[in-house]
């Protein structure tokens, strides 16, 4: 059983500073150095800025890792969540053109760790959100507005988006859509969403064999000589259920033996590899497939599987669609519609997605991610702000 420490709302201590802009906020964000799991300070900055827009927050920590719950009723309709992450990977000075963590503007780019993953999002997001609350004065929303917020995407990812999805399950909180804010785009802002994502598994193999004297090969079994022909048949493997934009890869890691002499046959060696997993299949599949090879008496072959991260995949609906919307409001800001995709790493987003959740990833470029330099654009976070604020409006704001 988890053991939630709760960390109420009232107990915040952030101070109540107004950071109206979008830089303003995103600067702030990268100044604080959340190098996962630690979120800095900035989940309580988070929660004291959603708390003057009338959202209900709270805070738990889960073996070390903290998340943020904000909720806001406008009233009864659809519930969606924005989904992000505060953590990021570390940054060493060599090589940037400012501090990593200073978030310096130059030449109207915004430099830093995380201005791209993700917290240029996040800040636009909480724009968007600040506008919405603002229209809904004059004309009231409708439907529940969640923000879903971790210190743990980076890492493992054991303690943080999984155990919020958790956390609202318990409660019975059933959302119609969640918008994950990682970089989805590539030349242009809105150019690629993701409507899904490849599964992710690794595999560690060992095979055992015996040892002896290389020249005398006869009496030893030679267990790196296994290992290749059990790798030449993983290389091999023929994953039917694949579709187009969502193929599935089987590589090879490692392979390695213990020997540290060239005069003496193995008696083992481990291979360990990776598979990224078309959104057609399950962990559960892939690792039968695997297993027909691995099974095979020849190979003498032990098995273990490890960080098993499931696929998902959002279509199109019927009625009350999320993909379209996303579509939609992203053409009504540029012009232009997304192409869809589902290629990647994982993402927090399969936590969330299920019958009742349709599950879109949306956000800034993601060509400098976790580099040296690393940037965004003032012109593209004001743009995915304003594709931001119209999927708020088509989801939240009563059509006439």
């Amino acid at each position: 059983m988890v053991d939630w420490q709760i960390v109420m709302s009232h107990l915040l201590q952030t101070p109540k500073t107004a950071y109206s802009s979008t830089v303003d906020v995103l600067r702030y964000l990268i100044q604080a150095r959340s190098i996962t799991p630690s979120d800095a300070g900035t989940l309580n900055f988070l929660a004291t800025q959603l708390q003057e827009l009338d959202f209900t927050v709270e805070q738990f920590i889960c073996n070390g890792v903290k998340n943020l719950i904000a909720r806001r009723t406008f009233g009864e309709g659809p519930t969606l969540a924005y989904s992000g992450h505060v953590d990021v990977v570390p940054a060493q000075p060599a090589g940037w053109r400012v501090d990593p963590f200073s978030g310096q503007v130059i030449d109207g780019v915004m430099y830093g760790r995380g201005a791209a993953d993700m917290k240029g999002s996040i800040a636009a997001m909480l724009s968007a959100t600040r506008h919405l609350c603002t229209m809904e004065k004059n004309k009231p929303n409708l439907g529940t507005f969640y923000w879903l917020i971790t210190s743990d995407e980076e890492g493992e990812a054991e303690y943080g988006s999984l155990e919020i999805a958790r956390y609202l399950q318990h409660r019975g909180v059933k959302l119609d859509a969640c918008l994950v804010g990682e970089p989805t785009s590539g030349k242009i802002v809105g150019d690629t969403i993701k409507n899904g994502r490849r599964g992710a598994i690794s595999g560690r193999i060992t095979i055992n064999g015996k040892a002896g004297h290389v020249a005398y090969p006869e009496n030893t079994i030679n267990a790196a000589h296994i290992a290749g022909e059990l790798v030449t048949q993983l290389a091999q493997l023929n994953w039917q259920k694949d579709v187009p934009g969502s193929q599935t890869t089987l590589q090879v890691t490692g392979i390695t033996v213990p020997n540290i002499v060239d005069n003496l046959v193995p008696a083992s060696c481990e291979i360990t590899f990776n598979i990224r997993y078309s959104h057609a299949y399950k962990s559960k599949e892939v690792c039968e497939i695997v297993k027909s090879v691995t099974g095979q008496d020849k190979f003498c072959a032990q098995l273990q599987w490890e960080r098993p991260c499931e696929s998902f995949y959002t279509g199109k609906k019927a009625e009350r669609c999320f993909l379209s919307l996303v579509e939609h409001a992203i053409s009504k800001q540029l012009g232009h519609f997304p192409a869809l995709s589902t290629a990647g790493g994982t993402s927090d987003g399969r936590f969330f997605a299920n019958a009742d959740t349709q599950v879109v990833e949306c956000g800034v470029k993601n060509d400098s991610i976790h580099q040296v330099n690393e940037h965004v654009s003032l012109a593209d976070l004001d743009a995915i702000e304003g594709i931001y604020l119209s999927i708020l409006r088509d989801f939240f704001v009563p059509q006439e």
